[in-house]
Order: C-alpha cells, then structure tokens, then sequence
C-alpha cells in the first residue's frame, strides 16, 4: 500500500492531536522495529492458532466423548468464524481507526482463548473457538494496515510485506508442531497458553509502540453486505466441512452448500449497487490482484493439505505417534524460517513477478515429489524431498503475492487490503482442502474395491490428491508468468535492513 498523503518527515501518521512515532523514514528506528516485531508475533499468533489444535483432536474427542461430526466442527470452528468476518473486520479498521480494531480483536482474541484453555465441555471449547476466530478477524487486517503506516518508503513497505506474507506459512507450520509437542504431554489445553501470552503483551505494548495510524474516516457501515458474506462464507465452509463424513449429496451437505452459493451471490449484487460496499468490486478486478490472491489461495491450501494428509499417512499408514509425526515435519519448518529469512531481499531484487513464478514451481515440485509417496515409502528420499522443496517454494509464494496484492493500494483501503488478502488464506483450508480430500477418498474407495491393499490405496489416495495439487500449481505459475505485469515490480533499493523475528 501507498501511503501517498504521508510525508516522509520521521512520523508515522498520526490522527491530528495524537502522540507522534516515528517511522522509517527517521526518527527512532528502534521504536519502528519494535511496533513491526509487535504486529508480526500477533499475526504469527492468530495463524498459530488455527492449526495449534490439529495433532490433539482424538485427545480431545476421548475427553468430551465428542463424535465425528462434532469434532469436525471444532476443528473447522476457528477458520469459520475468521474468514466469514475478516471482511467487516477490515472495513471497521478503515473506518473506525487501525489501531483501536486492532487492540479490540487482540482482546478479543486473547480472552476467549483463555476460557478455551478452560473448557469443561465441547461446546463451551466450540464457542471460545468462534470467538477466537473472531477476535483474530479484527485484529489481522488491522495489523497488516498498521505496517503501511510503519513503513511508508516504497522500498520499505515492500520489504515488510514480504516478511509478513510468510507469517502465514510459519504460523500454520509452528502450531502443527506446537499441537504435536502438547500432544505427547497429553494435556491439550497447554495449546492455548501461547496465544494468551502474546495477546496480553501486545495489549500491553501497542499503546505504546504501535502509532495510532490515520484519523478515523467514519462513514456508514454495509449492514446487509456483512450480514450476507459474514453468513454466506459460513455456510459454505460448514458444508464443505460436513460433505465428507455425510456425503456431497446428503440434505445437510447440500443445503448448507447451496445456501451459501445464494448468500454470496446475493453479497456480489449488494456490492455493485451500495453507495459504500464492504468489498467495492473494481478492487477485485485487476488480473495481477486476482493471480495473487489465487497464489494465496493455493500456497495454502498446499500447506493444510500437506499437513491434513501427511499427519495422517504418517500414523495410519506408517505407525509413527504424534510426537514422531511432529518431529516428521521439523525439516519442514526449520526449511520455512531459512527461506523466509531471504525472501524479502530476493522480492526486492527480482520484483514479485519473478519470486512468484519461481516459488509456484517450486512448490509444485515438492508436491509432484510427495505424490509418489506408497505404503513402504522411506521418510529419508521423496518424503524428505518433498517437505523441503515445497516450504522452500512456498515462503516465495506468500511473500511475493502479498506484495503484488497490496501494491498500489489507497490508505483508506488499507483494511480492506488485509482482509482480502486473508480470506483468501483462509479460503485454502476451508475450499481447497475439501476438494482434495473429497479426490482422495474417492481414489482410495476405487482401489479399495478393487481388492488392493487398505494401507496402499490410502497412501495412492493422498498420492493422487497430492498430484492434481501439483497440476494446480504449475498452472498457476504460468498465470502468473503472464499476467502479473511489471507494474507491480518493486524497484530494487539497496539496503541492509533486517526485519525481525
């Protein structure tokens, strides 16, 4: 985002009265950091969250004698709540002022985690969770606003945006690994402690160190807008969670599907003729906004399939327990942080464009290799191969298109940015992931009957979902070949700044 009504004079923009900070431009650096190294934790907290509780699921299930169904809504519950309201989340930001959504989502966040931690029963975990997920939608794009208040320099900007595109690859990365290590304590409620920590020193910290970024615009809200995305998104994530245990065609799947297509299609006609829309449609318009946000989309839904089937390839298929599932993926995660720690510079260097085709095909290597995965297949050779090549890939992916997303965006958009962008991270779990799930169950049931082994038709199973998930991504590198033109390069700026964390 371009924050072209901000001089560059050694503050960030302030509503008129307010304490000034500085920003990149001069002043106290140290300050600067310190809000990027603030903001940043919060964003890596609320991704944690999502994924914290994955590996202690059945620990769970066994403590509150949950069944399928209500164990799938847990584990959907946090990405239901979060992406269905990252959109009024972002339009609250705009309008009421960056940093109080923030602080309020943080608080938000922070308190129902705590009584998650505390749960006496499911429902009561269920309800913290959708709160949880709430919280974290007005704090993500807030937080994600405020860095284009930070860093107002082109050059800059750029860099940071590149640092917190991978946020999202490591936050999911480190609450898988997190969910293994509590689950080897057999206590799952440690899962929560973390995020309860970083919410009450970002409450605080921020007055402080955060700048209270522009004045308040106000301006009236789209109540029906919100209503139909908010419940629209809803529906459609709890049929795309319920298809597979119940079946595309049951009623529940079917209605829940069906309702959200028709609350969606009725947001997309609210927008187009509201005097103030909550997603005005020409942000959506661009092809290199749209290859972008599809990059997002994609990167994660690589990740959460990668996560989803290899967890379960790992104990179903090879026998390992949860803390040898966690340890599985550390190479994983230890391959995440070094590429992220470069990927800012190279973004710089190459602009978006060239990062982005790079980290696609790179990334759909590292599925095409994991595809070959079998029964008897060692974890040192294409496992290995595979969960390296593809967190090296997708830490280009992340960063370069959330660059390219929010290259040229208004501050008065700045919001509405982040939450766009978010939703699209949130969508891969929810929509992609069910698609391939669905495909490899159905492979898996063909080869099941037709009298193979179970172990090898569910290891040929995540194999072949894996496989389209590499198609997918080498076609959207060539989309982004030829369509993110070079008007979202970032010009290469010398410089030696190291971003936190």
């Amino acid at each position: 985002m371009q924050q072209h009504d901000v001089k560059e004079t050694g503050t960030a923009a302030e509503p008129e009265g307010a304490r000034p900070h500085a920003t990149d431009a001069g002043g106290s650096g140290t300050r600067t950091r310190g809000a990027f190294a603030l903001l940043a934790s919060v964003q890596f907290a609320l991704i944690l969250a999502m994924s914290v509780l994955n590996v202690v699921l059945p620990d769970i299930q066994r403590e509150f004698g949950a069944n399928g169904a209500e164990l799938a809504l847990l584990g959907a519950s946090y990405g239901m709540s979060f992406s269905g309201l990252l959109l009024l989340g972002g339009r609250l930001a705009d309008l009421y002022g960056t940093r109080r959504v923030f602080l309020t989502g943080t608080l938000v966040f922070g308190a129902s985690s705590a009584l998650a931690g505390v749960s006496t029963g499911l429902w009561t975990l269920l309800a913290a969770r959708f709160v949880q997920g709430a919280g974290a939608a007005l704090a993500v794009p807030a937080a994600m606003a405020l860095v284009g208040v930070l860093h107002t320099q082109p050059g800059k900007y750029a860099r940071a945006m590149a640092f917190w595109g991978g946020l999202a690859a490591s936050g999911g990365t480190a609450g898988m690994l997190l969910s293994g290590l509590v689950s080897s304590w057999n206590n799952w409620r440690w899962a929560f402690v973390l995020p309860v920590v970083v919410a009450a020193l970002a409450l605080a910290l921020a007055p402080r160190l955060v700048p209270a970024g522009p004045a308040p615009r106000g301006g009236r809200l789209d109540i029906l807008g919100a209503f139909l995305v908010t419940a629209g998104i809803a529906l459609l994530s709890y049929g795309l969670v319920e298809a597979p245990e119940r079946g595309w065609t049951s009623p529940v799947a079917l209605g829940a599907l069906g309702g959200g297509a028709v609350l969606l299609l009725g947001f997309v006609v609210t927008e187009s003729r509201v005097p103030q829309p909550l997603l005005p449609l020409s942000f959506l318009a661009s092809p290199r906004r749209a290859v972008a946000l599809f990059a997002v989309f994609l990167g994660a839904t690589g990740i959460t399939t990668i996560f989803f089937m290899l967890a379960l390839y790992f104990q179903q298929v090879r026998g390992y327990s949860a803390l040898e599932t966690s340890a599985a993926f550390v190479p994983f995660g230890l391959t995440l942080v070094a590429s992220g720690m470069t990927v800012g510079s190279l973004v710089q260097r190459f602009g978006p464009r060239a990062v982005l085709v790079s980290g696609l095909v790179i990334t759909g290597l590292g599925l095409g290799t994991l595809s070959t995965i079998g029964a008897d297949t060692p974890y040192v050779g294409a496992v290995l191969a595979g969960l390296v090549l593809f967190p090296a890939g997708a830490a280009l992916v992340f960063a370069s298109s959330t660059v390219a997303a929010t290259a040229d965006v208004p501050q008065e958009q700045a919001g509405l940015a982040g939450a766009v962008v978010n939703t699209a991270l949130e969508a891969g779990p929810a929509v992609g992931l069910a698609v391939l799930v669905t495909l490899a169950a159905g492979h898996t049931a063909d080869l099941d009957h037709s009298g193979g082994a179970a172990a090898s038709a569910q290891a040929a199973g995540y194999g072949f979902a894996l496989g389209i998930a590499a198609a997918a991504f080498a076609a959207a590198a060539l989309c982004a070949f030829f369509l993110l033109r070079s008007r979202t390069e970032t010009q290469p700026t010398p410089t030696h700044e190291e971003y936190p964390l």
